[in-house]
């Protein structure tokens, strides 16, 4: 599967995200081309600030793997991936990751922060960005657009 077919299958996790009323945001760790996890944001769901689609699809990799160390596998996320998320992809030794839409206001793959490529840590992450870059922004700022326009 190429980069563009895994970041359509997160795209899909990010609209059934939106329809869920948490904001658009899906993720696919794939090794070997094999998907060990796909999730969703469910911050709001689960009432807990560390439910972002990363996080998540890391503990069901993690899981598949029985092995924290993700080395080999890849991430696609619609949305570059914050401090925390980015964070934790450093820590699992995810091999590659590649996004969507920037994140100007919180990134940390080179937007506003670079966790990824920090010298000081013990793991860096190659990052592509862009792929399906204007539908992943897309459907963030229609929702919102949606959220605004019904608080209105």
């Amino acid at each position: 599967m190429t980069d563009e077919k895994h970041m359509l299958e997160a795209i899909r996790l990010a609209e059934q995200a939106a329809g869920a009323g948490e904001v658009p945001v899906g993720a696919l760790i794939v090794k070997d081309g094999r998907i060990l996890g796909r999730a969703h944001n469910q911050v709001e769901s689960l009432h807990d600030p560390t439910a972002h689609a990363e996080m998540i699809a890391i503990t069901q990799a993690a899981e598949a793997l029985e092995n924290w160390r993700l080395e080999g596998a890849e991430i696609f996320v619609t949305l570059e991936p914050c401090a925390m998320c980015a964070g934790a992809l450093v820590l699992g030794r995810v091999s590659r990751i590649v996004y969507g839409a920037d994140d100007p206001v919180a990134g940390a793959c080179g937007s506003v922060f670079n966790i990824v490529a920090e010298k000081r840590l013990n793991h860096r992450i190659p990052v592509v960005k862009g792929v399906q870059g204007e539908r992943c922004g897309e459907l963030l700022r229609s929702f919102f657009r949606s959220r605004r326009a019904s608080r209105e």
